[in-house]
């Protein structure tokens, strides 16, 4: 049996693992890199479209949930935004600002994988590809990982950053969460994220209309009474744009949001956002009797939408024939549509996992676990979740760099 010795072996290639490796090179370490897959930062590859929104102007502690989100200040303090920007600056790839402080490259993700690439080779870090691990053993000193070439490495450190659940189909699975169940490590409840919302057929029949249809939403969800005391209690809300699909709802304010919602839990949908809905009927209402009510709603909705509000009210004909209080609720249904989704696309359109690895059990400053010398979690394979806009790059970024200045 072929046998290596290492300082470090990292098991996932993707951005928290390659930045983990430039870090533990740097500072001289034997460092090696295996991952299952045929490249290198496959979901870098497929992010932003193929551009990668590799972080935010604007990363802040309220953009992360988990149990105990205050688990990722540290490393992003430590390692931050501007930091990681400098790092792409000096590679000179070309990036810019899209909306809500997202940057992106002008031209290709790869640009990043090579500037991570080009990074582990010059600190010297070995990287093996279509290879996978077969066992880990720990006697207490040194790791002994049985690989699926038949070959055998021992090592002082172990770095378990293959990312969680989301996206199968690009190889993605819980085997994080086995390893830390292995070395008696605590396994948050997992969920799909930053996912479309789905409808039950009933509800999808009567906006079938609206397939295709997207606007600007403010998209609001509230913790229940009765929930988990470890999730936030304050209602949580964004602004991005929404779009009607065949089996629900997606764009970015839905994405967002689900992050935060429940199987069973409601949404609030103001799809005339700045708008008072209301007022402005009951004005055209004043003004022009005679005109239908759903051109008039149409006038302040997408004219699809408005159509299906008012076949959903029961309202047809001229606003003139229209009670008040028939047009206040009508409006209602545009600024303020209580929602209950039955459930989300799942894993495989979530473009991250809630929840993971327990942070309690995790030192902040190092990722290494508080119970497992030269154990470490990093990436999405914890507990931390960002939001939508370049926040989970950030964390994978920062997670990576932490661990890689003590591993």
């Amino acid at each position: 049996m072929k046998l290596q010795t290492l300082d470090v072996l990292i098991v996932g290639a993707g951005a928290a693992g390659m930045m983990c490796a430039i870090e533990a090179g740097k500072r001289g370490r034997r460092v090696r890199v295996i991952d299952h897959a045929k490249a290198p930062g496959e979901k870098i590859r497929i992010s932003g479209g193929g551009r990668c929104n590799f972080t935010n102007t604007g990363i802040h502690p309220a953009a992360y949930l988990g149990e105990n989100p205050r688990f990722a200040l540290s490393a992003l303090k430590r390692f931050t935004q501007h930091d990681f920007i400098k790092m792409v600056e000096r590679h000179r790839i070309a990036y810019h600002e899209k909306t809500l402080g997202q940057l992106f490259c002008d031209d290709s993700a790869k640009d990043i994988i090579k500037m991570l690439t080009d990074e582990m080779a010059r600190a010297g870090v070995t990287l093996s590809l279509n290879l996978g691990v077969k066992a880990i053993s720990h006697d207490g000193s040194l790791y002994t990982v049985d690989l699926d070439d038949g070959s055998r490495v021992t090592a002082a450190s172990v770095v378990i950053a293959t990312g969680a659940k989301s996206i199968p189909k690009m190889g993605a699975t819980g085997w994080a969460y086995d390893v830390a169940r292995q070395f008696g490590l605590r396994v948050t409840d997992t969920r799909p994220g930053l996912v479309p919302l789905t409808f039950e057929p009933t509800l999808l029949e009567s906006l079938k209309p609206l397939a295709g249809v997207s606007l600007d939403a403010v998209v609001r969800h509230k913790i229940p009474k009765d929930a988990d005391p470890k999730r936030p209690a304050k209602p949580t809300e964004f602004r991005e744009g929404m779009l009607f699909t065949h089996r629900g709802l997606s764009g970015p304010s839905i994405l967002q949001i689900s992050s935060y919602w429940r199987e069973g839990e409601a949404i609030t949908v103001d799809m005339a956002p700045d708008k008072d809905v209301a007022a402005l009927l009951l004005e055209a209402k004043n003004e022009n009797g005679k005109q239908m009510v759903h051109t008039a709603l149409g006038h302040i909705v997408p004219r699809r939408l408005a159509e299906v509000l008012c076949e959903r009210a029961g309202l047809k004909g001229k606003l003139a024939e229209q009670g008040d209080k028939k047009l206040r609720l009508l409006a209602e249904s545009a600024n303020a549509w209580s929602v209950k989704p039955v459930g989300s696309e799942g894993y495989r359109t979530a473009e991250v996992t809630v929840g993971g690895v327990d942070t309690m059990q995790l030192d902040q400053q190092t990722m290494e676990a508080k119970s497992v010398a030269g154990l470490f979690f990093i990436g999405e394979a914890v507990d931390i979740t960002g939001w939508l806009g370049g926040y989970n790059f950030q964390w994978a970024w920062s997670s990576g760099w932490a661990c890689g200045q003590h591993c």
